[in-house]
């Protein structure tokens, strides 16, 4: 990781738990606002943490794209959770086969980049 490559993730770190500071709920109730905090803090330390060790570029940049997705969202919507996206189900795909394969590609490509790290965690 580079020098300027490592200051960028600390910087975003440290702008995820600002907001974390700073937060305020939809709803205005506090306990509310606490479990969001929490679950902002959480988050962010269960995936900084987890990457900590990535070396390959590539993959680096996708993390911070996804970090950077993931904060404009929140502060956009004002909710702290990844948004659910539509996938159509798997109805027609055999449970095996070329088929099925096919079916499982489009949906991991189709998913959004700021859902790439949700489901591996939760």
């Amino acid at each position: 990781m580079t020098p300027a490559t490592r200051q960028e993730v600390l910087g975003l770190y440290r702008r995820v738990l600002q907001i974390a500071k700073n937060w305020q709920s939809a709803s205005g109730q506090i306990e509310e606002t606490m479990r969001e905090k929490e679950y902002i803090r959480n988050e962010a330390r269960t995936l900084f943490r987890k990457n900590k060790n990535v070396t390959d570029p590539k993959l680096i940049k996708q993390c911070i794209e996804e970090c950077e997705a993931r904060i404009e969202i929140g502060l956009h919507y004002n909710i702290p959770y990844p948004r659910p996206i539509h996938l159509p189900p798997m109805g027609l795909a055999h449970k095996q086969g070329r088929t099925l394969r096919h079916q499982e590609k489009l949906r991991k490509i189709s998913k959004p980049i700021y859902l790439k790290s949700h489901d591996e965690i939760s």
